[in-house]
């Protein structure tokens, strides 16, 4: 009987783990998981609707949306005045982490559509926090990555990018265009 009970205590520990799905935490050099998110219009996009470009993905609790609008601003810069780098080659796009914030959805819809003009761009919304854990996103936080043509996680910036590694992040991102 003692047998039993301790086999199925350590039961009860060991399947969740064995069986649970996600909770892969993203680094430099991996594959990122695919993924499908809509627009404030419900239009389904995946990694897949962008395939063979640069992407930068701004995963962005609502809270925090203006952390790295100087980051934003550069990159805009760079395709929009100085063409140093093309829309044909990079995507530059936001997933609104709605779960981690008290605002409503009706709002966030509204202020996102508000960046998505100022910037040129598409807004995803992850209402449950798929990302949360499919790459292992944090919670309450701006963060940046980059993915290479083939969807290979090349870096990860979480909360302020400062300033002044602005150009060196564009200067990758540049790079990556050109393999």
């Amino acid at each position: 009987m003692k047998k039993m009970i301790i086999i199925l205590v350590i039961s009860l520990f060991a399947v969740p783990g064995i069986f649970a799905q996600g909770n892969v935490k993203l680094a430099v050099g991996m594959k990122a998981p695919d993924w499908m998110f809509t627009d404030a219009d419900k239009k389904e996009f995946t990694m897949g609707t962008w395939a063979g470009k640069v992407i930068q993905l701004n995963y962005v609790d609502p809270d925090e949306s203006e952390l790295n609008e100087p980051f934003n601003e550069a990159v805009n810069k760079a395709i929009d005045v100085d063409k140093r780098l093309s829309r044909d080659h990079f995507k530059g796009f936001g997933v609104v982490d709605c779960k981690s914030t008290w605002k409503p959805n009706g709002l966030i819809r509204s202020i996102a559509g508000k960046k998505a003009k100022k910037f040129n761009t598409t807004i995803l919304f992850d209402y449950e926090g798929k990302l949360q854990e499919l790459w292992g996103m944090s919670q309450d936080n701006y963060t940046v990555v980059i993915l290479d043509k083939n969807s290979i996680c090349r870096a990860l910036f979480v909360g302020k990018i400062p300033e002044s590694d602005n150009e060196k992040i564009i200067q990758m991102i540049l790079a990556l265009t050109k393999e």
